[in-house]
């Protein structure tokens, strides 16, 4: 910004480092009174996988938060501005689909492997090791990329409200998510991923009334139409219907939603975050779970840029706006400082603190679920397989506190080296697919289709990756004669490289498999995969491991009932996702794009209208559902640290006596496995 930023740097600070450690100060005495009173001792189970007894509620809250980047925020809003209307649709509904139709994969990873803990173990069971090390190899890509594009974006936001150095925001962002990771694991990612997104909800419920109902300069749906329609006459889109800002017409629009749906399949089907939470998810609430997750998602970067990329551009040219005279630069569009401009124009320092915050939680609560999946990855997926196969439980929840400190420090000093040679959020987000999306169809077979072979799953992901770098380049050389970071990142050579990595699996997956023979995969050796051994960490606490979440032997009679549930859940997961895909991508924007209507006032205000409300659901499902989904055990915790606190409790932790606060072992283990 050419002006002094609105906040200090001792703010940034406050923000950065004080609600970090808050919030780990907060998750460890959950911790406490988890395993006080719920059983919840922190063993290498728990860890990963929270007892693979998560509630549909918490498991939608998870998936929002996890899908709440800071580019969901940041990257949407610079494609409103740059757009018009059509970005936050293309970006929304591209990246919805990817959730629901996960769903599908999550229902299917607990039916055919229920003792995993990642999905790279679930490829080894299958192929070997040649093929999990493949595959190992994109599913950390997926996490430095995500991660990568976390700390860009919500660095370059920290220092432009605040002054911090870029290289301090980078490191100290991840301390306090680090902090409450380690010591509640994946129980805490989902826990503090709700606190995450119910303040999320409320600062883009706060943004979206201030713009279309209080701002002295905005105020209406309408006000805002006139300015938009006054935009367009001095800067006209290129590519969009009568120049328009208000339309669905738009054809760098369409390209960026090609690149962002080709992208995020991606980081969704190969991010070991989003199948740790189907792992965590009980069995019957993985697919409410994701089907509630990926709808209440739509409408925060639908409603965020709807409201902030297009104030923005309607701010421009007010004396409020920070760079005012000038347009914003090209370059602050690209590095995700289209929200935070917008928001000091509508309300200055409180914009100023109220996005810091925003950015603050988009960041931490999606670099949490970054940090588990990658924990887990080399816990289970290398130490576990291939160092140490006799490891204890001891020995993997040490290894997994290891990795969640070395991967921070590690994506700290890379973002930071991003920084310096001027790779930025926006750049990250375009390039996402190129590099990782040829895994996405065999990885996905590997679950589906019985006949995918050795060979298909082994060198698709590697021949589509080779192809879609030379597409990538290419193109750009082709464009523009020359290879730089602005070249490189231009829609057309990204939309090449996207493509072809998608798509290229679909043309080598069936060749190669019957060139060499299908295999009639009989999913035998996925079941075989073998839960942690925790022996070692209840011995030391004193603690009966079957009263433990998660730990409890299932009979023969009670695994046949909850296969029969996921086979139902199933059924009922491809039919949604077709549906769901169908309404997204071809029923309600195809006729708005097809037609080139220009939005009339009359539906514009409809439009704004249903994306408020859409929030107001979303936030029922992510912020109320899950409070009352636990109630039962909330009280029930409540009552005893009461009970405890007035010393009628035992002085000794319950779990040491094998008994419960007052159910019976056997509710404990079903029951308490949700948070306090």
């Amino acid at each position: 910004m050419a002006n002094p930023p609105p906040l200090s740097q001792a703010v940034g600070y406050g923000v950065v480092i004080g609600l970090g450690f808050a919030f780990a100060f907060f998750m460890i005495l959950t911790t406490f009174v988890l395993k006080r009173y719920n059983y919840e001792l922190q063993t290498s189970e728990m860890f990963s996988t929270a007892g693979r007894s998560v509630k549909s509620g918490l498991v939608a809250s998870a998936v929002v938060s996890s899908w709440t980047w800071a580019a969901t925020l940041l990257q949407s809003s610079a494609v409103a501005y740059n757009y018009g209307v059509s970005g936050p649709f293309w970006y929304a509904s591209g990246a919805t689909v990817q959730i629901i139709l996960f769903a599908t994969i999550a229902i299917e990873l607990k039916r055919r492997a229920p003792n995993a803990h990642t999905f790279l173990e679930v490829i080894r069971a299958r192929y070997g090791a040649v093929t999990h090390i493949v595959f190992m190899v994109f599913g950390l890509f997926t996490n430095i990329l995500v991660t990568s594009m976390l700390l860009t974006g919500g660095s370059a936001v920290v220092t432009t409200l605040t002054g911090m150095p870029t290289a301090a925001a980078c490191f100290l962002l991840p301390v306090g998510v680090v902090l409450y990771t380690m010591f509640g694991g994946i129980k805490a990612t989902f826990l503090t991923d709700y606190a995450h997104t119910v303040v999320i909800l409320i600062i883009l419920l706060m943004f979206a009334f201030t713009a279309y109902a209080t701002n002295e300069n905005l105020g209406s749906p309408g006000k805002v139409y006139d300015l938009l329609v006054e935009v367009a006459k001095k800067h006209p889109v290129e590519g969009n219907a009568g120049g328009s800002y208000l339309t669905m017409r738009s054809k760098e629009g369409a390209i960026f939603f090609v690149i962002n749906i080709v992208g995020n399949f991606g980081t969704v089907f190969c991010d070991n975050g989003y199948y740790n939470k189907a792992i965590a998810a009980s069995p019957v609430d993985a697919l409410p779970g994701y089907i509630m997750g990926g709808l209440s998602w739509f409408a925060i970067p639908w409603l965020a840029a709807t409201t902030m990329g297009l104030a923005c551009l309607a701010l421009e040219g007010n004396p409020v706006f920070p760079t005012y005279p000038n347009r914003l630069p090209a370059a602050d569009v690209s590095a995700g400082l289209v929200l935070p401009n917008a928001a000091v124009a509508m309300l200055g320092s409180g914009g100023a603190a109220a996005t810091l915050l925003l950015v603050f939680m988009a960041v931490t609560s999606a670099m949490s679920a970054e940090l588990i999946a990658v924990s887990s990855i080399w816990t289970y997926d290398f130490y576990q397989t291939y160092i140490n196969p006799r490891a204890t439980g001891k020995q993997l929840i040490y290894m997994s506190h290891m990795m969640v400190v070395a991967f921070a420090i590690a994506m700290a000093a890379w973002s930071t080296g991003l920084y310096y040679i001027g790779i930025s959020m926006g750049y990250l987000y375009l390039l996402m697919g190129v590099i990782i999306s040829s895994a996405v169809l065999p990885a996905t077979l590997t679950l589906m289709w019985s006949k995918q072979n050795w060979y298909a799953a082994t060198f698709s992901p590697i021949l589509g990756f080779a192809c879609s770098l030379i597409a990538w380049l290419v193109t750009a050389k082709k464009e523009s004669g020359e290879l730089t970071v602005a070249t490189t990142g231009a829609n057309n050579p990204m939309l090449a490289g996207n493509v072809v990595a998608l798509l290229s699996p679909v043309i080598f997956v069936p060749v190669l498999t019957y060139a060499f023979g299908p295999q009639n995969y009989d999913w035998v050796s996925m079941k075989a995969i073998r839960r942690g051994d925790d022996h070692d960490l209840a011995a030391t606490a004193n603690v009966d491991l079957e009263l433990v979440p998660g730990e409890h032997v299932h009979s023969s009679a009670q695994e046949e009932e909850e296969q029969a549930k996921l086979l139902k859940a199933s059924k009922i997961a491809r039919w949604m996702t077709v549906f769901m895909t169908l309404a997204f991508l071809v029923l309600w924007p195809m006729p708005l794009y097809g037609t080139g209507y220009v939005f009339s006032k009359k539906f514009f205000t409809g439009w704004i209208v249903v994306g408020i409300l859409w929030m107001f659901c979303s936030a029922f499902c992510v912020g109320l559902y899950p409070l009352w989904e636990g109630r039962k055990t909330s009280i029930r915790t409540f009552k005893s640290i009461v009970r405890d606190l007035s010393g009628k409790g035992r002085a000794k932790p319950p779990v040491t006596e094998g008994q419960g606060t007052g159910s019976p072992p056997a509710e404990s283990v079903d029951e308490k496995t949700k948070e306090g």
